[in-house]
């Protein structure tokens, strides 16, 4: 046991490191700054934890002072991580809710540990009824707030998964990456903690203890890409094409919507779908439409952007491989649109539950 709580005190030590000295071109990003302290300071606390179980030996002694300390310092630990993914995934507009319920949270069962110490009336690190209860409510009231954070994070997510499919001609999933490790991990994290604090079996402990230290592990390792990549201004590109236009709560009458097929067929046979890296407003405008326009015509037709134009393209990636049995997949993916051969053969066994080599070799049958 004490060999684990030194790992994870080297871990977690260096963890903070790397949040500490990220590249100077994410300082300049002033919420990803504050996102990263957050980050930091969690890991400081796990630091901390660790390090006071090792010296002071507290798991030896009994559950119940392992869990008083691992209560105290896990709650903001969870707390700054959950606090750093919302600053991160609303670009700093977070709720008063949102920025200070850990830390109510965190006082709530610090006064709860302290009250049930000294309601029965032995010393703070005896391991009494009360105590347990007090450590046991405390559990649940950290695994709801965990749970609360989580619901934030999905449903923010979604918002911006959504903006970003009607923003992009493709999926971004590197850019939604370490948002989902981001919702997965905390709650993870929740789960296994009263687990890490009440077990008293040391093998089981030291398989949850692996699982948490590689969820931390593969958190702030994640984070640090996320931030140092181009991902966040994908986002806030995505984002800003989610504000409304002038027109755009004007209701949208049958002719305009008629304007939109005619000019959208015309778009098509000239091939203008076929353009890699098409984001929506340049689509819109290429076409010759108001952003808005467009919008509206694939909401009526209930088509996200980015599926709208995959649908298309492995229409013509059906046609080219009929009609150019030569062209490899990546000629073909190029032909159409797509940023690369996997994307497109990932896209094309989605839509049509054939490979393009299935697809050509039945045409030919």
């Amino acid at each position: 046991m004490e060999y684990m709580q030194f790992s994870a005190v080297v871990l977690m030590t260096l963890l903070t490191l790397k949040l500490l000295l990220l590249p100077g071109k994410v300082s300049a990003n002033p919420v990803a700054t504050e996102s990263r302290w957050m980050m930091a300071a969690g890991t400081m606390a796990l630091v901390l934890q660790f390090l006071l179980q090792l010296i002071l030996g507290l798991r030896a002694m009994g559950v119940t002072q392992a869990a008083m300390l691992n209560l105290s310092l896990f709650i903001p630990c969870s707390w700054m991580f959950s606090l750093a993914v919302i600053y991160l995934q609303r670009r700093g507009n977070v709720t008063w809710w949102d920025k200070y319920l850990g830390g109510v949270v965190w006082v709530v069962v610090i006064a709860l540990l302290l009250g049930a110490a000294a309601i029965d009336d032995q010393p703070l690190l005896s391991d009494t009824r009360e105590l347990r209860i007090a450590e046991m409510i405390s559990s649940v009231i950290y695994i709801l707030t965990q749970a609360y954070y989580t619901n934030r994070h999905i449903l923010r997510m979604r918002a911006i998964q959504q903006s970003l499919e009607n923003y992009f001609d493709s999926e971004m999933v590197n850019v939604m990456r370490w948002m989902q490790l981001g919702v997965i991990i905390p709650p993870v994290m929740a789960t296994m903690v009263p687990l890490l604090i009440f077990c008293p079996y040391q093998s089981v402990l030291a398989i949850s203890g692996i699982v948490f230290f590689a969820a931390i592990f593969f958190l702030i390792d994640s984070f640090c890409n996320y931030v140092m990549s181009s991902a966040p201004r994908k986002v806030l590109e995505a984002e800003s094409n989610e504000q409304p236009d002038v027109n755009e709560n004007v209701a949208l009458s049958t002719e305009a919507h008629q304007r939109v097929d005619r000019a959208v067929e015309a778009w098509l046979e000239k091939g203008g779908h076929l353009k890699c890296g098409l984001n929506m407003p340049t689509a819109a405008e290429t076409i010759g439409v108001p952003r808005y326009l467009l919008a509206s015509w694939l909401h009526l037709r209930n088509l996200k952007y980015s599926e709208w134009m995959t649908d298309l393209r492995i229409e013509e990636a059906k046609r080219a491989i009929i009609n150019h049995p030569e062209w490899n997949n990546e000629t073909i993916a190029q032909h159409c649109g797509f940023n690369d051969r996997s994307y497109f053969q990932k896209k094309f066994k989605e839509k049509t539950g054939l490979s393009p080599a299935d697809y050509q070799t039945i045409d030919e049958v």
